[in-house]
């Protein structure tokens, strides 16, 4: 009787053990309800804040360098005067030009008095008029190098570099001044692969994240038709058309942009921990829950990345009940 009692305890004991154990397998598993949607995607690349446009300032004639308003890092405003030559070189020419037009027309007076009264020709008339006009050119460029001698600021901006010093003699031509502006001049280069360019546009808007502040929105401004031809990456521009100068906001600054992709396609998008594995004709195989049952399913693949599997889809397709985690704890039906 006491074997009987012993061996009936330890069935008991066994069951019990059985249960807890299935009861632990069950919770090893999860399972999801996948729904069929629009294909959508998030592509995040890190780049630099910088300007998307820059300025060369120069002055149009030679001199030596009289005024310097502003050094490397300053800022200024529209209409500032930042730099002048010492221009009384330049006066004197104006006023040398200006004295040798006022000749030129007295002369031309006089000749059309003379042909009016015929005691000169009508060639020498067009000799005195031509003279004119030629004596006025040199005149307007005499005017235009002197307004020329200095430098004021073409918009809100800041110095990137000075190229001069006060005293030195300038070429005509020669930067002075490295300048930018901070007004829609603010954007973050990143670079994409060909198969991610083929599915932004300009214009669109992406999300940017700036140490200094945060979240900012931005736009896609610029999309290369080639690839640059070090890494065959492609260099994208995203516009900061709302981002103005504040503090903690510097050129050379680390940004993350978030660019959202979507099509009309139709996926099931399922995490990558889902997949069991990829079949000989490259499709992925997914185990599906059915009531109590679980079997494989082979589905073909549109996208795959580091952390989503997308199964090709119609919209008209069922929910599938996929499991996402522990698939490898379960029975499969044949």
């Amino acid at each position: 009787m006491n074997i009987f009692k012993s061996l009936f305890l330890v069935a008991i004991f066994f069951l019990c053990w059985l249960g807890g154990a299935n009861g632990s397998l069950a919770q090893n598993y999860a399972v999801e309800q996948i729904e069929v949607q629009p294909y959508q995607q998030s592509i995040t690349r890190t780049g630099r804040l910088g300007f998307k446009k820059t300025a060369n300032l120069s002055f149009k004639a030679s001199g030596y360098l009289d005024y310097l308003a502003v050094d490397e890092g300053d800022y200024f405003e529209k209409g500032t005067l930042l730099a002048a030559l010492d221009n009384e070189e330049l006066k004197a020419e104006k006023n040398r030009r200006f004295a040798e037009l006022m000749q030129a027309k007295r002369e031309y007076n006089r000749a059309k008095d003379l042909f009016e009264k015929e005691l000169n020709t009508e060639q020498e008339l067009d000799l005195a008029q031509t003279n004119v006009e030629t004596i006025r050119n040199v005149y307007q460029a005499a005017y235009y190098n002197l307004e020329k001698a200095k430098i004021f600021a073409p918009y809100n901006g800041v110095v990137l570099s000075r190229h001069t010093d006060l005293g030195e003699l300038q070429s005509p031509g020669t930067p002075a001044l490295s300048v930018a502006a901070l007004e829609k001049n603010w954007v973050v280069k990143i670079a994409l692969t060909d198969s991610e360019i083929s599915q932004v546009r300009l214009g669109q808007q992406v999300d940017v994240l700036l140490p200094s502040l945060g979240k900012v929105i931005g736009e896609i401004s610029k999309v290369p038709m080639m690839a640059n031809t070090a890494n065959n990456l492609f260099l994208v521009d995203v516009l900061l058309p709302k981002l103005v100068l504040e503090q903690g906001v510097v050129a050379g600054q680390i940004a993350q942009v978030t660019i959202d992709i979507a099509s009309n396609d139709s996926v099931y998008r399922l995490p990558i921990d889902a997949l069991v594995a990829i079949d000989d004709s490259g499709e992925a195989i997914i185990m599906t829950k059915s009531g109590d049952n679980v079997s494989h399913q082979s589905f073909r693949i549109y996208k795959l990345d580091n952390q989503y599997i997308y199964l090709t889809a119609t919209s008209n397709q069922p929910k599938l009940e996929v499991v996402v985690r522990g698939w490898q704890h379960l029975d499969v039906v044949k």
